[in-house]
């Protein structure tokens, strides 16, 4: 492609309403312009970024043994209220009309739709296991959409949906979309992790989420420095170690603790360290007070917690709550002489003449021990982990945190949508028996956003040349100069003939305005083709990250631009 000829509108400021540095880079890169809030078109640079991260996606998954399809946009509300997430899903699905009042949504994910399809065609077990894939643009009304293509409201999707006659066949199944993963996110060039996942609206047993690996991630994850252990914050477990002390327990004691309501203030005014105290928190799950204790230091996972309790709704309890389950108010709330239900972490097992609240104002108690002085409903893993803990997974291995982006997710669904929908099939001894499901998503503008993220300096984008828009760059210096003009154009024609992706860059523009353009969009490589080089029969070929340049021949020039492209994409 010629520049000349091409759509690729660059600009220097930085957008005022841009946030993080994709969203900032791909408008000022000219791939992307927005339409209304969290709505994009993709400009002909941004698409084939795009493209290129389906094409890696198409193979994978076809290697894999998927077959692809395409499925509507816009589906029927019918479908949504036998799985009963019509009801469920809430704002995000986007619901609409048509001019008879029949109710439809935008899809935001696939399950109902594809599980309809296999009900309707799918018999015997002879005809699974199965995968059916899909890419396509899908639609979610978030409240607050923001960060470009990182969180926007209507995005390309992949989707994968896989159908077994049982869990071990599921299991199979997880296994190679898992293994599929991993390798499209490599070719992608990104550093990720997979990492143990909450399934969230989407449902089923098991999930891991791929994620991207930046500090601008919006999510927080955990991995192991010892084994290949990682999941996110929401469903990362430690090692189970209580607490061993030893001490003799002390005598009670109500100290005056006037306007101390923190951990932090109560430590500090009683000299001593948070990991002797222990905190209780009132949440109110389906509408009914229950106490929580965690250690002073720690932090309340509300997902963890509501799977130990089972409810459906969990949330923190109001102040009025509070006070009519306990008699106190927060921040000298303890578990002593209370009778409502109390969950405690692992942690605070074992713990020994640990200081709390004492259920008045401005008093907390000093050699609080368990079971002496109060008892427990239950314990469990209901904290976040932090930086430092011991791996639950290996011997020796320590925790490490990290910031995460989310750009793939599968799911182990079983039974969920199958059973629902009534998508069964004849097994072996002519059985009717339900089929089991697994789904599979990654993002596609989100991946190239997440690159971004990931790869970029203060000059711009820093594609890896899998997924760049093109290979290389070609930048005739006063391309009116017949000789430079005759050179550019002969490297042009030789690595087109070879299938190297070539943006060649023919305006009459100034070198360092050319080259900012080149640094901005992020070509892996440029070669400057100029009258002062090619007196010596030289072009200059520099790449785009490390900035490392070589001063070569044509010839020489488009042979190792060849073989950087090939080894690049494993050709």
């Amino acid at each position: 492609m010629r520049y000349s000829q091409s759509f690729i509108p660059t600009v220097k400021e930085t957008p005022a309403d841009a946030e993080v540095i994709s969203h900032r880079l791909m408008l000022r890169a000219g791939m992307i312009r927005k339409v209304a809030a969290g709505i994009y078109s993709y400009l002909p640079i941004g698409l084939r970024a795009i493209r290129k991260v389906e094409n890696i996606v198409r193979e994978e998954m076809n290697r894999a043994g998927a077959n692809e399809l395409l499925m509507p946009m816009v589906t029927p509300a019918e479908l949504w209220e036998e799985s009963g997430r019509w009801a469920q899903y809430g704002p995000e699905l986007l619901r609409i009309k048509d001019r008879k009042d029949n109710s439809f949504c935008l899809g935001p994910t696939h399950e109902e739709v594809v599980t309809d399809i296999v009900r309707r065609e799918v018999r015997s077990y002879r005809q699974m296991p199965l995968n059916l894939y899909q890419i396509q643009t899908k639609f979610r009304d978030e409240i607050r959409p923001r960060f470009g293509l990182m969180r926007g409201r209507e995005f390309i999707m992949k989707d994968a949906y896989s159908f077994d006659v049982d869990e071990k066949g599921a299991d199979a199944s997880y296994e190679k979309m898992y293994q599929a993963y991993r390798r499209i996110f490599a070719r992608c060039g990104l550093k990720f992790r997979a990492v143990e996942a909450d399934t969230g609206s989407i449902g089923g047993n098991w999930s891991h989420e791929f994620m991207v690996l930046a500090d601008s991630g919006e999510d927080a994850i955990v991995s192991c420095n010892g084994c290949d252990y990682a999941a996110n914050v929401e469903k990362a477990e430690s090692k189970v170690i209580e607490s061993a002390e030893h001490a003799e327990p002390r005598p009670l004691e109500k100290v005056h603790t006037p306007a101390k309501k923190s951990i932090e203030e109560v430590s500090e005014f009683l000299q001593i360290h948070a990991t002797s105290t222990v905190k209780m928190l009132i949440v109110k799950a389906d509408e009914k007070p229950v106490a929580v204790l965690l250690r002073g230091d720690h932090e309340l996972n509300e997902i963890k917690l509501k799977k130990i309790i089972g409810c459906d709704e969990l949330e923190m309890a109001t102040d009025e709550m509070i006070a009519s389950a306990t008699g106190a108010t927060v921040g000298f709330l303890g578990p002593i002489d209370q009778k409502i239900r109390i969950i405690a972490d692992t942690t605070v097992k074992g713990m020994k003449n640990f200081v709390c609240g004492a259920n008045e104002v401005d008093y907390h108690l000093k050699n609080v021990n368990l079971e002496r002085d109060f008892t427990v409903s239950k314990y469990a893993d209901i904290r976040n982990v932090t930086h430092g803990d011991q791996c639950p997974r290996c011997s020796g291995g320590i925790l490490e945190m990290w910031r995460g982006i989310e750009v793939g997710h599968v799911f182990k669904l079983g039974l969920k949508y199958s059973k629902a929908l009534n998508a069964t099939f004849l097994d072996a001894d002519g059985k009717e028996q339900t089929v089991f499901m697994g789904c599979y998503g990654i993002g596609i503008g989100r991946t190239v956003a997440s690159c971004i993220e990931q790869n970029h300096d203060e000059n711009g984008i820093i594609f890896p040349l899998p997924i760049a828009p093109y290979h290389c760059i070609i930048s005739a210096i006063n391309p009116k100069d017949e000789i430079v003009s005759k050179a550019a154009e002969e490297l042009y024609a030789e690595l087109l003939k070879l299938g190297v992706e070539v943006l060649y860059d023919d305006r009459d523009e100034r070198p360092g305005f050319k080259f900012k353009d080149a640094d901005l969009i992020g070509i892996p490589l440029r070669i400057v083709v100029g009258a002062k080089n090619l007196v010596d029969g030289k072009v200059e070929l520099k790449q785009r990250r490390g900035g490392e340049t070589e001063l070569l021949t044509i010839t020489d020039a488009v042979s190792r631009i060849d073989g950087i492209v090939k080894e690049a994409l494993g050709i």
